[in-house]
Order: structure tokens, then sequence, then C-alpha cells
């Protein structure tokens, strides 16, 4: 028996399965087989007992009974869901029940699997549910080296730019502050202040956007960013223009088209959006020129735009757009990780909202957000400058 017990330890399995199912000649059956394909099974006579094992072996796919006590299919599918480790492990009901094949693949189950079944249909449900999950795993991996590769040459230019400028600043106060006036120690105090909040952006930009791409935009790790507010967004949005202009030096050029009204939306999300278009806007325009932004209610969605005369881009570049990319960068000396754009779009998709750009060379570019947003208290639009 030990010697069993050893060999066993020391396979190869190609596979971790967990069966669960309250008949137990049923669920021997079903594990024959899949060892016979070199997998690993796991058993559970109950839901209960399968939520069990599931959070302490995390296998690739789960094979699940319906109607069993305690814990029947139904409960042991949203358990897993709602879990962030377990979440995205393929689950295959098996039933002879209509009803319960189609509640299942309303509540998420991947497949399933009608009683009685032969030994060919189970193999190809489960094959077809492991290949998927090999093919989301490769994708996965890609994006994490591709992460990895934009980190490694965009990261280390992105931060050192604003710690040239704080460094700078510190020596010449350190070995001359008693050479400065006020007013110079006053300007390279701003200008400390400036760089040091340029980095605390860049690096809050990098964390963001590695969550919403590593992980999905799992809820459970974004949740604070979709949590809603009820907020006059015609006052909260005018802020946020205002101190982006601000910044960049442009307040005469500031146009704002704001819909006044009450919102409950994710003031997170949508003062993120928001901020990352203006300060493109700026950033991609030259001073003396303007730049608008609007917002407006199209039915049940609410409409954000920001248009600017600036360079403009070709159909190319919009279609290539993409996270750690600035185009032209050797003739534009304009800063930045390029992340602003993507993250708008990727937040926007949260929301089940999308993004378009519209642009042409020379002539400027027009960015839209559209989100499904609640009916506003009040909804006439009001225009002005700022």
């Amino acid at each position: 028996m030990e010697r069993v017990v050893l060999l066993e330890e020391e396979a190869v399995f190609m596979h971790k399965i967990l069966v669960i199912e309250d008949d137990a000649m049923m669920r021997a059956t079903i594990r024959k087989t899949l060892q016979m394909r070199g997998s690993q099974v796991l058993e559970a006579e109950n839901g209960t007992a399968g939520i069990k094992m599931a959070k302490l072996h995390l296998p690739d796919l789960i094979i699940s009974d319906v109607y069993m006590e305690p814990g029947n299919g139904f409960d042991t599918l949203a358990s897993m869901r709602s879990e962030p480790t377990t979440a995205a492990i393929p689950f295959i009901f098996i039933t002879n029940h209509i009803e319960g094949m189609r509640r299942g693949m309303e509540q998420g189950a991947d497949d399933y699997l009608p009683k009685p079944f032969t030994i060919a249909s189970l193999l190809g449900a489960v094959d077809a549910r492991l290949k998927k999950q090999e093919i989301i795993k490769f994708q996965a991996e890609k994006k994490l080296t591709d992460l990895r590769a934009s980190l490694s040459l965009m990261l280390p230019h992105e931060l050192n730019t604003p710690i040239v400028g704080i460094l700078g600043c510190g020596e010449i106060i350190s070995s001359d502050a008693a050479m400065l006036k006020p007013s110079e120690l006053a300007e390279m105090g701003q200008h400390i202040i400036s760089s040091a909040l340029r980095l605390r952006r860049v690096i809050q930009n990098f964390l963001l956007y590695a969550r919403i791409e590593l992980l999905n935009a799992d809820p459970q790790i974004l949740s604070p960013l979709l949590q809603t507010e009820t907020v006059d967004l015609h006052e909260y949005l005018k802020e946020i223009a205002i101190t982006v202009a601000k910044n960049s030096e442009r307040s005469d050029d500031l146009v704002l088209d704001l819909t006044p009204g009450t919102f409950t939306v994710s003031t997170e999300i949508i003062s993120k959006i928001f901020f990352e278009l203006l300060d493109n806007a700026f950033k991609f325009s030259i001073p003396g020129t303007q730049v608008r932004a609007q917002s407006l209610v199209n039915g049940d969605n609410l409409i954000l735009r920001m248009s600017d005369k600036g360079r403009g881009m070709t159909s190319t570049q919009i279609g290539e757009v993409a996270a750690f990319v600035q185009f032209d960068r050797k003739i534009h000396e304009q800063q930045g990780s390029g992340l602003g754009l993507v993250i708008s779009r990727r937040l926007a998709e949260m929301l089940g909202g999308s993004l378009t750009v519209n642009s042409e060379v020379n002539n400027g570019t027009t960015v839209t957000v559209m989100l499904p947003m609640p009916k506003p208290d009040l909804a006439t639009p009001t225009n002005g400058m700022n």
C-alpha cells in the first residue's frame, strides 16, 4: 500500500480534476475514465466537501452533479465564482434535468453533460474545457511577458525624469542655500513638488494598468474603483478640469460644456477617465489653442468628450493605440508613459461603456467615452467658458 501511494505522489499528471458526485458508482466511473487519460482526480461526495477541496487544491476543472446534499451544484458553483482563487476554474454540470442545465448555464457554468452520458461525450467536454483554459493561460502569460518588456523599456525613463528634477533642485538648495533669494527657494520648492506629483502619478498609473490587465479587472481587487456615490457631476468635473488646465499652465485655453445634474456614478473611474483624457488633450496640443471638455446625456448614456487642435494621429496610429506607446516621440518631446488613453478605455469597458478616437493629422483629436448611466435628476445642457 505504501508503495502505491509513493508512485501516485511521484506521478506527473497532465491535469487536476475535481469530481463532485453523490453517486459513488458514477463518481468511480468518471474517476477511472479520467485517470486513464493521465489526469489526477479528486473526489467529493457533496457540494460542501467539494467547495473545501476546490479551495485547498485549486483544480484545473470541476465536474459536479446538480442535485445532492448538503450543498447542491448551484450553491457550489456560486461559492466557486464568489472566491477570487476559484472564480476562473472551468465548471461542468452533470444532470438529467433540462431545468438544471438551463439554470446552471445561466449561473455561469461552462458546460453540462446530460445523464446518461457516454465516455466519449465526457472526454469531449473535459478536453474542450481544458483546451480553452490552456488558451486563456497562454494569453495571460503572453500579456505578462509583454507587460514586463514594456515596463523594462519605459519605466526607467518615466521614473528617472522627475527624479532628476528633484535631485537637481535639492542639490542646488543644499549647496547654495545661503546665496538663494526666498523667491528662488520657493520656485525650486514648487519644482520639487511638481516633479514629485508627476512621479507619483506615473507609479499610480503603472500599478493601475497592471492590476487591470493582469487581473482581468477583477472586481474584488478593483472594488474601490467600482464604488458609487451621488454627485453634482457638473461641479465635480468642472473642478477637475480647472485643476488640469492650471497644472498645464493653460487655463485660458479651457472650454467647458458640461451637463448639470445629479448622477450616481463611480467617482473614482469618472475622475480618472476625465483627468487622463483632458491631460492628454493639453499635452498634445500647443498653448493658445482651445481644448474643449464636454459631458452630455444621450438617452441612458453619459457621454464624456475631449477635443483639441493638436497634431492628431493617423488612422494607423489610432488602430495601434497601446500602453506605453507614444508616436513620433523623437520628434515631439511630450513626456508620459502613454498609459492615459489605454487606462481610460479599460475603465470605460469596466463600466460596460466604450471609448472611441477620431483624429486628423495636424487638425486635432476628439476622444469620446460613452457610459451607461442612470438618468440625471436634471439634464438641461449649459454651455460656457471656464
